[in-house]
């Protein structure tokens, strides 16, 4: 072999290590890697005499990540599940899982970077703002024993930023003793909350975290009836795919509608598919206790878990329709995307 293969093949084994299920590598850098391993195989081949054609490195195409959770027939959530408990399809054909990671306590999982945004429109009552304190409080005492980051927005006509991503409990806790009820408020810009905690995760949160890409997630409390937004649903949802972040929502009992049988009623912020479009869920709070609607909002957000593979290169077809399955019968899989868009 002569100098120019032999650095091939030792640069085509380092990206071929990138593929690797331990690590969150193939999410970011793989533009640049093709770009630097272009400029040097453009350096090599000019550097060598008489190179051959088969001598030319091939970068293979990026990940595609999706955020998918799981549960039991009885709605539970599913943990400690492995990429072999999966199968991924591409356009009906089945495609290697190439990355899987889930979130687990300590140092061996995903670290979490998750925004709270609360509405703060008037439909709260002290009583209620001073029990939401406690219980999001409880909430983030649950994921301290994971690698968690969290940020708080409020929002009524507008979107204001209480505390910005931060592990300190003491921060959250005085960013939670801002929170106020803004009684003469006209509007409730829920979506554009979401949308100004999107960009907040994108600017601001931990790209990468003990070499693990953060579980990203949104968690809107309100009470489902948007007014006045100058972001359109859809809008928001392409943007909370493309940022790999998740949006639940909790809502309020102020205005939580049920029907004859006891379910609550869909309110409009729920029909417009932001949390099923992303991969969340809703939360319904009681009038009196808050506290179990958080713990199962802690374990849903938990038990979650990230699976990437390469698309096909087939560069005709920039849209793919993307479906991951489990192989065990009796469970439910939610992803918070099934299409790809490759650009």
């Amino acid at each position: 072999m002569n100098e120019a293969g032999h650095i091939e093949s030792k640069v085509n084994w380092r990206i071929r290590g990138r593929r690797s299920s331990d690590g969150p590598a193939g999410f970011f850098g793989s533009r640049t890697v093709t770009l630097v391993v272009a400029i040097f195989v453009c350096f090599v081949g000019f550097a060598t005499v008489g190179r051959a054609q088969d001598d030319v490195i091939r970068v293979e195409t990026e990940l595609a990540a999706f955020e998918v959770s799981v549960s039991d027939s009885k709605g539970n959530p599913v943990r400690n599940l492995n990429a072999s408990d999966f199968r991924l399809f591409e356009d009906g054909a089945e495609r290697p899982i190439e990355f899987f990671q889930p979130i687990k306590k300590q140092d061996k999982g995903r670290p979490l970077s998750i925004v709270f945004a609360l509405d703060v429109s008037g439909s709260m009552t002290a009583a209620e703002i001073e029990r939401l304190r406690a219980a999001m409080q409880d909430f983030i005492d649950r994921l301290g024993d994971y690698n968690s980051y969290f940020a708080v927005l409020s929002f009524a006509m507008n979107v204001q930023t209480l505390q910005s991503f931060t592990n300190r409990p003491e921060r959250l806790e005085r960013s939670f003793e801002k929170l106020a009820s803004e009684q003469e408020g006209l509007s409730t810009h829920a979506y554009d909350a979401v949308d100004d905690a999107i960009r907040l995760i994108e600017k601001r949160s931990p790209k990468l975290a003990r070499d693990r890409v953060p579980k990203r997630a949104v968690i809107v409390i309100t009470d489902g009836f948007p007014v006045g937004d100058t972001v359109r649903p859809d809008t928001v949802i392409e943007r909370a795919n493309t940022a790999q972040t998740t949006v639940y929502s909790v809502i309020l009992p102020s205005f939580s509608r049920l029907q004859r049988n006891g379910d609550p009623l869909l309110t409009p912020f729920e029909a417009s598919g932001l949390m099923e479009k992303t991969g969340g869920k809703s939360f319904y709070a009681g009038r009196k206790n808050f506290d179990p609607l958080f713990e199962a909002l802690a374990e849903e957000v938990t038990s979650t878990y990230a699976v990437a593979y390469y698309p096909t290169e087939n560069r005709a077809r920039a849209r793919r329709d993307v479906r991951i399955e489990p192989k065990r019968s009796g469970l439910i899989v939610r992803q918070n995307r099934t299409t790809l868009e490759l650009k």
